[in-house]
């Protein structure tokens, strides 16, 4: 098997891996797209723009937060925390709660010792992630709807209605690897 391989299975059968993180097999083509490392975060001036890839960890939309949604992307040297303002989480719904793996381009802001990067523009990069194995895999990662702090427990409001979940659209060739990363998507 390739180490890409080993990854794909490690997620396959445990969730998680202690061999290398996927993005490593990826940062060669996000550094041609101009992606950085998450660690470029640290020396990045406070209002610079700045693009930087990562898988989802965690979504949190708090009730307290006005609408704003947090995420979290993780790459093979650091993390970084997103912010979304209301209006980019109207525009871009659809990869901001389906994406399992995202590039976010937005300018650093760096308050209290943390830095944050206010998002202006996302983009799913799932089926890069899926390339991981070598195979086209899917690297399925279980997603909440990411507004529960509005629809806190119980069954979906929408439910009745004919419409398809996000992570319901995309339906892999069914093969039967798939590496799976779970996501902490908040209430």
């Amino acid at each position: 098997m390739t180490q890409g391989r080993e990854v794909v299975e490690d997620y396959r059968a445990a969730g998680l891996t202690l061999r290398a993180h996927p993005l490593p097999f990826l940062r060669e083509q996000l550094t041609d797209r101009g992606i950085v490392p998450c660690q470029h975060l640290r020396q990045a001036k406070d209002g610079a723009r700045i693009t930087v890839s990562g898988l989802v960890l965690v979504r949190q939309k708090p009730g307290s937060a006005k609408g704003v949604m947090f995420i979290t992307l993780e790459d093979e040297t650091d993390i970084a925390n997103l912010i979304v303002w209301p209006s980019l989480f109207d525009k871009q719904r659809r990869v901001i709660l389906g994406a399992q793996m995202m590039t976010c381009r937005g300018k650093v802001k760096r308050a209290s010792g943390v830095i944050h990067v206010i998002a202006e523009h996302l983009i799913d990069e799932t089926e890069l992630l899926n390339s991981v194995g070598g195979q086209n895999e899917a690297f399925t990662l279980p997603t909440g709807r990411g507004d529960e702090a509005h629809h806190p427990g119980g069954p979906d409001p929408r439910g009745a209605l004919p419409v398809k979940k996000v992570r319901d659209i995309y339906i892999p060739d069914l093969h039967i690897d798939s590496l799976n990363v779970k996501a902490r998507n908040f209430r």
